[in-house]
């Protein structure tokens, strides 16, 4: 893997994201925070599925 596809990979992982926490804050919006802890739940659930867990290190993701 070139220099230029991990940088690639990072920018499709920050773009992915952007639109996962735009998601959360719409939902929070529209459900008035009332489910804010069962959103930010299935947001944490979904990016561990596509490998961006937000606990890690970039360089370990």
């Amino acid at each position: 893997m070139g220099i230029f596809d991990r940088f690639k990979n990072r920018h499709a992982q920050d773009k992915a994201r952007d639109m996962s926490d735009t998601a959360e804050r719409q939902a929070n919006e529209k459900t008035g925070n009332k489910y804010e802890s069962q959103v930010d739940d299935a947001q944490q659930r979904m990016e561990r599925g596509l490998g961006m867990d937000r606990d890690r290190p970039p360089e370990q993701q």
